[in-house]
């Protein structure tokens, strides 16, 4: 009996740490701030970048901007522990005077699920 009830703990420990795997999206920095931008000038990019800081492989379910102004492009592919990923964010400034401040979601299997990012600036008109 002893042995049985010590094989059952040993395979609860066991799955315990194997669920207890997490990836962790650690981005430096979460917020841009573009400053004042001309509206001639066209489109703006920022690149937000990534560390997986978890011990399990990341996976970017899907990027969702608050408005069709924002568009996001991010790694497809899982990231393996201890590497990098990216997230780039265009903002459409032509047609759009004035300040701005959009958010950009990122849904992924990390243990936060859902990660904020934001870029905001000033567009001035033509």
């Amino acid at each position: 009996m002893k042995k049985l009830s010590f094989l059952i703990v040993c395979i609860v420990l066991s799955l315990t740490a194997v669920m207890a795997q997490k990836a962790v999206a650690n981005f430096e920095i979460k917020e841009h701030d573009f400053g004042k931008i001309k509206e001639a000038d066209g489109n703006v990019t920022y690149k937000f970048e990534f560390v997986n800081k978890g011990n399990a492989p990341l996976v970017i379910n899907r990027v969702q901007a608050t408005c069709g102004c924002t568009t996001p492009t991010w790694t497809k592919e899982p990231i393996e522990a201890g590497k990098k990923g990216s997230i780039t964010v265009t903002y459409a400034a032509p047609g759009r005077p004035g300040a701005f401040t959009k958010t950009i979601t990122v849904y992924s299997n990390a243990a936060d699920e859902q990660t904020l990012l934001v870029i905001k600036g000033e567009v001035i008109p033509k």
